[in-house]
């Protein structure tokens, strides 16, 4: 395997286009076995094995044409397909944007992250993001916090349209510790959920996989428990009112996986309301047969889900 190492960049005709990057790598005469997300972060520049194993799990690594694994070994002359879907990020830059700090010390501080704002920056979201803010509010120092610095003193992470609290180390030593915890699942994360109809049993918990959809990568799927497709997702709920059409759910997460809230209610039947992706924004007709009208000014009012 005697590959020099791709860049990306010059696989592209245009250079500063946005448009997605695509290489094509050959393996040549395998001496040992190697899993791919090992060999792709050692061919592909910049590629730390964090991006291979997302591309891979995203779908945009092809292996003779077929989607794999990242525990798949290559052989040799095993023709990879890599896709970058981002370009590179600009230098993350502080704005003035305000945030609502419930709590802050001299080494953390606990922010009520509004509905609608971006956690951090990504492809269609450079700016007007949290970690903007925060590298606002922290100053300099904020650049220390993280390799990327695109996410400084951010440990965890919510969806754009959810609302909740989000921790935010202030200094390096509290990064590491936070995000110790975070990893060794010492922090308890409750969610409260309104969804459609009311569970058959008030306290439950689901187990499955969760992983990409075959059918739209941008949207997670569920898959047997422990099964090859997916990871292990296990969500604790607990019926807190019924509300007759509607229910308001409290939900403990065990695992941090992707939109794992959303595919989990959707799996239990009970989508949250107004969540378009996960089929929480249409209306069941038939179980509103004399107040479809009044259900659906109600989901008027809800521009995401709840």
């Amino acid at each position: 395997m005697q590959n020099q190492p791709v860049n990306p960049q010059s696989e592209s005709s245009g250079g500063e286009d946005l448009e997605p990057k695509k290489i094509t790598l050959q393996v040549s005469k395998v001496q040992t076995p190697m899993r791919i997300d090992q060999y792709l972060s050692r061919q592909v520049e910049n590629a730390t094995r964090n991006k291979v194993q997302e591309a891979i799990e995203d779908g945009r690594v092809l292996v003779n044409s077929k989607v794999v694994k990242s525990n798949y070994r290559i052989k040799s002359c095993d023709l990879i397909e890599m896709t970058f879907l981002r370009p590179p990020a600009p230098e993350l830059a502080p704005e003035n944007i305000p945030i609502d700090i419930v709590y802050e010390d001299s080494d953390l501080m606990v922010i009520n992250k509004e509905p609608g704002m971006v956690v951090h920056p990504a492809f269609g979201n450079w700016t007007g993001t949290l970690a903007n803010a925060i590298l606002h509010h922290i100053g300099e120092g904020a650049g220390s916090l993280d390799e990327s610095e695109l996410r400084p003193g951010i440990v965890h992470r919510l969806d754009k349209d959810t609302s909740g609290l989000i921790i935010i180390a202030k200094n390096p030593t509290a990064l590491h510790r936070l995000a110790k915890q975070f990893a060794d699942r010492k922090v308890v994360k409750i969610y409260k959920a309104l969804v459609w109809g009311v569970p058959a049993t008030p306290v439950g918990t689901i187990r499955t996989n969760i992983g990409r959809s075959r059918k739209d990568r941008k949207v997670m799927a569920n898959f047997p428990y422990e099964g090859e497709e997916g990871k292990t997702a296990i969500t604790d709920y607990r019926l807190e009112e019924d509300l007759h059409w509607f229910s308001l759910l409290s939900l403990t997460l065990h695992t941090g996986r992707t939109h794992q809230i959303r595919a989990h209610l959707q799996h239990l039947g009970h989508q949250i309301l107004g969540d378009a992706t996960y089929g929480g924004a249409s209306i069941r007709t038939l179980d509103f047969p004399k107040s479809e009208s009044f259900v659906r000014n109600l989901l008027d009012l809800l521009p995401r889900q709840a």
